[in-house]
């Protein structure tokens, strides 16, 4: 039997967008259209019941790691320089498609931690370059509210964030440390400097950049490829740069301006694989780590769901989903299955020839020097995917806040719901229980 070719995997992330930011699940609702990520839906799949997590961190190390962000920990990371980031006990979707000879790449916003040894290149990425934070944390040297240099002349230095780091992962252990940032290890670490305001306008570019010049050495190198790639866009706040204004039409905001911008991004992707013609052989995924905040006009796009990110409802879990896989999975298909971010480590190392992945974890699986032994909370989906199966192999989803509590339990239609974010303005954050 003939080894079927395994395929390159592209995901692509934005930040709190919300469903109806996307006109493939609004029709141009919101007073403007995506049409290249509109792309991806109409060449392939679109989830209507797709679930992230209620903040970046969890989102993105549900997604990374395929557990429940209560098994690892990462519901959220601290202030700069915390101890709290992805342990190298948990297993991640590059660190599994290394032996079977993918290169592997992460762009854009990480926010798994910003200590050395949480980087991304000593968790199974061969590059890294992006910036570690939320775009709010990151402006804050800048504010006027922060402490001046003048009367604290090594606070930014002692506790401010890090800068935009560009890392690859070496095989030469190096044993130096930072007093903030700690021992370097098996990496090379580059830090290209802070995420300003100005540089805000045009870091998604930078990554995108980066990620396309990524993607073409694969090609070269002719390796099957991971590539992640997080924008930056649309988190709270933006700085667009002013050449984008007004692109969106007349009567809107410069939020939406922005998204016509990313989807835009979006496009010079799907384009650079044409033009390598490599489009038949890669999956593609676009999808986000949270639900909306609603600080936008006209509701933030957590429409038709319950409230926004951070609380236990709907609207903080509820993402965007697009997948498509040209020749596998059947274009313009729509699916109301229930899904959620850690289903694809899974379902991408089934694609990739693993199929027991999630079996191989519970029992110790030895990858290179090291064994994991986790259980995964995702599902393979790739026979849903493939149309091989009718339904998927989810039944239902678990909410966790971002302290790590228990908020909510969904089976099927039924959502059971344990604690709700609702005191506002006082001491006394979650009231439990709800009755």
């Amino acid at each position: 039997m003939t080894k079927q070719k395994q395929p390159n995997i592209l995901v692509i992330w934005g930040d709190d967008i919300g469903i109806t930011n996307l006109s493939c699940y609004s029709d141009g609702l919101m007073g403007y259209r995506t049409p290249n990520i509109d792309r991806i839906a109409n060449e392939g799949m679109r989830f209507t019941d797709s679930y992230g997590q209620q903040s970046c961190t969890a989102g993105r190390s549900a997604f990374i790691t395929g557990q429940n962000p209560y098994r690892t920990g990462l519901t959220k990371v601290g202030m700069p320089g915390a101890d709290i980031g992805l342990q190298a006990e948990d297993v991640t979707i590059a660190e599994l498609l290394k032996p079977l000879g993918y290169v592997t790449g992460q762009f854009g916003k990480n926010h798994l931690g910003d200590k050395n040894k949480y980087l991304p290149t000593v968790h199974g990425f061969d590059e890294f370059f992006g910036n570690l934070y939320h775009l709010n944390a990151e402006e804050e040297p800048e504010n006027v509210d922060y402490p001046n240099e003048a009367d604290y002349p090594n606070f930014s230095k002692l506790f401010g964030p890090r800068g935009v780091i560009h890392s690859w992962a070496t095989e030469t252990d190096d044993p130096s440390e930072h007093p903030r940032w700690g021992r370097v290890g098996k990496q090379k670490i580059e830090d290209t400097g802070p995420l300003t305001k100005k540089r805000m306008e045009t870091c998604d570019t930078e990554f995108l950049g980066a990620a396309k010049d990524f993607i073409t050495r694969a090609g070269k190198e002719e390796k099957p490829f991971f590539l992640w790639f997080n924008t930056t866009w649309m988190h709270f706040r933006i700085h667009p740069p002013k050449e984008i204004l007004g692109q969106a039409g007349r009567w809107q905001s410069f939020y939406h301006d922005t998204m016509v911008e990313h989807d835009k991004h979006i496009g010079q992707l799907l384009d650079h694989l044409d033009e390598l013609g490599i489009t038949e052989d890669t999956i593609v995924v676009y999808s986000t780590d949270n639900g909306p905040h609603m600080n936008t006009w006209p509701d933030g796009a957590m429409t038709p769901f319950r409230n926004e990110k951070n609380s236990n409802w709907e609207g903080a879990f509820r993402v965007p989903m697009l997948v498509r896989w040209p020749g596998k999975i059947k274009a313009g298909t729509v699916s109301n299955e229930i899904i959620a971010q850690q289903d694809w480590l899974p379902t991408f190392l089934a694609a990739a020839g693993e199929p027991e992945i999630g079996e191989k974890l519970k029992k110790g699986h030895t990858v290179g020097d090291r064994t994991f032994k986790v259980h995964l909370d995702g599902y393979n989906f790739l026979p849903h995917l493939t149309g091989e199966a009718e339904k998927g192999p989810r039944p239902g989803f678990i909410y966790f806040s971002d302290d790590g509590d228990l908020v909510g339990l969904r089976y099927d239609n039924w959502k059971f719901v344990f604690a709700e974010q609702r005191c506002q303005g006082t001491v006394m954050i979650w009231a439990e229980p709800l009755v």
